[in-house]
Formats: C-alpha cells, sequence, structure tokens
C-alpha cells in the first residue's frame, strides 16, 4: 500500500499525508495530555491510591489494545485506513471531558478505557498510513516527524493545563471539559486533509496466518514484550515527582519537559535510523531507559529527577518511532496494518502487567522498587537485541 508520491505536493518537505497525520496526532495529543498531567492528583483526590491508579492506567491502556491487532488486519483486509482512523480519533474528543463529571476512580477507569478503545482502532491504520505514505527510505525520517508532532502535543498539553490550574487552582475538572477543543481541532483536520493510501484488489492480502511473518519479526516481538514488561505507566513518573517535593501546580511543567526533548530529537533519530539501522538505536534508547530509571528509584533530589526526565525524553525519542519503523522494516507491505497492530497490541496489553507489577512495588514494598525493576527488565532486552542485531545476517525463518 502506498501513495503515490511524486505526485503528491509536499509541505514543509514533507508527504501531504504524514504531515497532516501529525498535525492531527499534535491536537489528540493535547488533549490527551492535558488529562494526563493532572490525572494522578485528580485521581488521589478523589481518593485512589497508587496501585488503583497503576491499575486504572493498566487495565485502560491493556484491554483496549486488543483492538489494535483487529484494527489492523481489518485496515489491510478493506484496503482503507482513514475510516478506521477518523473512528477512533472521534472517540477520543468525545470522550475526554467526560472527566468533568466524574466522582469515583471507578467511573474514571471506564471512560478512560472507552477512550482508549478509541486509541485501539485507530493506531495500527494510522502507522500502515504513514508507512505506505513514506518515500523510499525515508520511514525512519517519517515515523520520527510523527513522533514529535505527538509530543509537541504532549507538551501543549502540560501548559495548557497549567495555565487552566494557575486562574483556577486546583481545578481539575476545569482542565477535561476544556480538553474537548483541540480533541475536535484533530477529528476536522483528518477528515478535510488526510487522504486515502488505497490499495488495488490485486494487493488485498487473503488470509493471514503467523507464518506469513518472519521470525525476526517475532524474535522482536518477544524482546519489545520484556522490555514493556518492566516500562509502566508514566503516571508513577510524576507521582515520584510530587514525592520528591515538587509542587502540584509544577508536574505539568516537570512533564513538558520530557515530552520537549522527546519532539527536538524525534525527527533526527528517525532520519540517523535510516542510515545507521533501527537496531543500534533501539539498543542505545533501552540502556538509556535502564540508566534513567535506576536514578528514579535511587534518587530524592528535586533537580536530579527533573533532568531524568529530560534523559527519560531522549528515550522516547530514539526508540518510540524507531521501534515501529523497524516493525514496519519487518513486514510485508500489504500485511503491515496486520503487523503493525499486533506490534501495538503487544505492547498494550503488556502494560497491565508491568503496571500492576508496578503499582504493587510503589505501594507494598517502597518508592524506588518499580523503578529498580523496570532498569533490570531494560538492561535485560538491551542485551538481547544486541543478539537480534547481531544475527540480522541470518536467513529469514518464514
Amino acid at each position: 500500500m502506498s501513495v503515490d508520491n511524486g505526485k503528491q505536493r509536499k509541505i514543509l518537505g514533507l508527504e501531504r499525508n504524514i504531515f497532516f497525520t501529525g498535525l492531527t496526532s499534535f491536537f489528540t495529543d493535547t488533549t490527551t495530555k492535558m488529562i494526563y498531567a493532572v490525572m494522578p492528583l485528580f485521581l488521589m483526590s478523589i481518593g485512589a491510591s497508587k496501585t488503583e491508579l497503576s491499575l486504572i492506567e493498566g487495565v485502560a491502556e491493556s484491554t483496549a489494545s486488543l483492538l489494535k491487532a483487529l484494527s489492523g488486519w481489518w485496515s489491510d483486509r478493506i484496503g482503507k485506513n482513514k475510516p478506521l482512523m477518523v473512528a477512533g480519533y472521534a472517540i477520543t474528543a468525545v470522550l475526554s471531558p467526560l472527566f468533568s463529571i466524574v466522582t469515583s476512580p471507578l467511573q474514571v477507569l471506564i471512560i478512560r478505557f472507552s477512550e482508549r478503545v478509541g486509541k485501539g482502532i485507530r493506531t495500527a491504520p494510522r502507522d500502515s498510513l504513514i508507512a505506505g505514505s513514506s518515500g523510499e527510505g525515508k520511514k525512519g525520517r517519517s515515523f520520527g516527524f510523527h513522533k514529535a508532532m505527538d509530543n509537541s502535543g504532549a507538551i501543549a498539553g502540560p501548559l495548557l493545563a497549567f495555565a487552566v490550574l494557575a486562574v483556577f487552582p486546583g481545578d481539575y475538572r476545569k482542565v477535561f471539559l476544556l480538553s474537548a477543543v483541540p480533541g475536535m481541532l484533530g477529528v476536522i483536520n483528518i477528515v478535510l486533509f488526510v487522504r486515502e493510501a488505497k490499495k488495488s484488489k490485486a494487493e488485498l492480502p487473503g488470509k493471514i496466518v503467523f507464518r506469513d511473518f518472519p521470525m525476526r519479526y517475532y524474535m522482536f516481538l518477544g524482546i519489545s514484550f520484556i522490555f514493556t514488561l518492566g516500562n509502566s505507566t508514566n503516571a508513577l513518573l510524576l507521582v515520584k515527582a510530587g514525592d520528591v517535593g515538587i509542587q502540584a501546580l509544577f508536574i505539568p511543567l516537570v512533564y513538558l519537559i520530557f515530552n520537549s526533548v522527546s519532539v527536538i530529537f524525534a525527527v533526527p533519530a528517525g532520519i540517523l535510523s535510516d542510515r545507521i539501522g533501527r537496531e543500534r538505536l533501539i539498543v542505545f534508547g533501552y540502556l538509556l531507559y535502564s540508566i534513567v530509571y535506576f536514578g528514579f528509584g535511587r534518587t530524592n533530589d528535586k533537580a536530579a529527577v527533573v533532568l531524568l526526565f529530560a534523559l527519560y525524553g531522549l528515550y522516547s525519542a530514539v526508540t518510540d518511532g524507531v521501534q515501529k519503523a523497524l516493525v514496519s522494516d519487518l513486514t510485508d507491505k500489504n500485511k503491515r496494518g496486520t503487523g503493525l497492530g499486533i506490534y501495538n497490541s503487544l505492547i498494550g496489553i503488556t502494560l497491565l502487567p508491568a503496571s500492576v507489577i508496578a503499582g504493587i512495588l510503589y505501594d507494598k514494598v517502597d518508592n524506588s522498587a518499580p523503578f529498580y525493576f523496570g532498569s533490570a527488565m531494560a538492561l535485560i532486552a538491551a542485551m538481547l537485541m544486541v543478539g537480534f542485531y547481531r544475527k540480522r545476517g541470518w536467513r529469514e525463518v518464514r
């Protein structure tokens, strides 16, 4: 599946679909990160424990992630991505402001799960559209740009949340209510400006089975599972920032630092992966994550926590988009939606046990234990990824 990029008018040197899909993600992530930046504090204000906080995030992300594989498969079957993308972004835009009326952690869970269903529907078709719309040898750059736009929204969201709280101290519900505006702009943008990357009938896949994907694809899925098991919800990082004495008003700004660094380095990292290979950057990212999480476990210093958030942003820049580009490299183009969907589903589903483990360690052991666990899992994944890279010359087994 591809768009005839030679005939597409480019914007800022990017294919039209890449630019406008990124813009949609910017608006949508502004909405979700307005909410995310204050949700841990809001949940604790209505009586949630740290275990419940982690459980809510894990259940919402994991169960909705089952849809990612299904939506990716369906987009391959029908040869279209845009309808599923529109539906997924619309669900998030409509449900996000409903957090303003909840009164219990259970209600937060229900809405959070329902909103994440939207992400489950849109993610794999969107990633497939990005890969299919990318110029030759530029998938790393395209996914890097998307990651940068996604995290630009993650900068705007906490900034807007900070502005609302500065005017209305402690009024988290106003943050939730106002989050509807950028979400609706994202839906309008994708409806009007993103074009379908259609397949001909001859390109549509028949029955898709497990042997359609190479052994290296499944090897990378296994490594991703191990890493993600120690990659719990970022909400615990925000809780850690509060534990070391950073005031609640400034928590969104700490999260902003993480996203700002990710924005700055996401596109250069994607371009670098096109040149030197994805695996090397992923190994570096896993090792950096291990160091950062070990640091979160060790320190109780506010300045050190701020620095660790910055380094965490660098980890995100050199891994998130690059991993998706690698998955795209490892799958046939007419099964790319399914391959990306399975990958996204695995990551999302693994967040449930990862978040439960981290929450229990935080509540039952101490506030360092989940970070030490995450550091160890990342180190194991990095070593396995080195083996994956060294065996690249193996004949792929199908």
